[in-house]
Order: structure tokens, then C-alpha cells, then sequence
């Protein structure tokens, strides 16, 4: 999933406080529902890939502040502090070798030679930059 240019200056902002309190940035989303902006910030421990209630509560209390102070957001907005969860999205290239022989569903930006770029397969780690899928196709 690309990220929009907010979430990218979101991402820029946040992610050395999530590091400075020992987490990792996984993916910063903004949604609008019903003329409410949400910015959901998804955080996880690496060394157990989770994230509690208690780091989501002092990663958010951090943020808070600091987005308070850089204001890259026009207007009020909620921030919702998450784990990835079971269904988590991979952002980085790591985390394609991290889980490895998983099923995944990945989308490509640009199509391939037959058109496809919807795939469905397993994990089977990286090669340099390139993600490495076995499919049934």
C-alpha cells in the first residue's frame, strides 16, 4: 500500500520517537469517516513483533506531544495507536524474510507481461530488493 505524502511526513515525524522508546514504525494510515480524520499508527516490538496496551499508551502519549508541536495535520484528528495483529501488513522489506513460509496476498503497482497483479502465495524470503513468492500459477 503507498503511502500519501501526509503519511510519509507522519512517518518521518514519528519514527525516531517510536525508536527513541525501543519500538519499531510499521505503517502510519490516515482515514476520514464521517468528516473525522483518524491517523492510525501501527507499532510493534521487534524483538516480539507485538505491541501492548501499555507501549500503545506510552508510544501515544510521546507522539502526542511531538505532533502537537510539528502540527502536520489541518484540524482535529484522533490518533489511534496499534499493533499490526494477526493480519499486519508488511511495509518492509524485512518483513518479507521475517515471515517467510506465510501465506501472503500481495499487489503489485505495475502489472506484469499477462496483466495480473494480484498474487497469492508463500513467503519464501528476499533476494536483494525483490520479494520472493511461490504461487500456484
Amino acid at each position: 500500500m503507498k503511502a500519501t505524502p501526509l503519511e510519509q511526513r507522519i512517518a518521518r515525524i514519528a519514527a525516531p520517537v517510536i525508536e527513541d522508546l525501543g519500538f519499531s514504525l510499521v505503517q502510519v494510515k490516515i482515514r476520514s469517516e464521517g468528516g473525522v480524520q483518524s491517523v492510525q499508527i501501527m507499532a510493534e516490538n521487534p524483538a516480539t513483533k507485538r505491541l501492548g496496551i501499555d507501549d500503545c499508551t506510552k508510544i501515544s502519549k510521546a507522539l502526542s506531544a511531538v505532533l502537537d508541536v510539528e502540527d502536520p495535520i489541518n484540524g482535529r484528528y484522533m490518533l489511534e495507536m496499534s499493533s499490526p495483529g494477526i493480519d499486519r501488513p508488511l511495509t518492509r522489506i524485512e518483513d518479507f524474510e521475517t515471515y517467510s513460509g506465510f501465506e501472503a496476498k500481495l499487489e503489485t503497482d505495475v502489472p506484469a507481461e499477462n496483466g495480473q497483479k494480484r498474487y497469492r502465495g508463500f513467503l519464501r524470503g528476499i533476494e536483494g530488493e525483490s520479494i520472493l513468492l511461490s504461487t500456484d500459477t
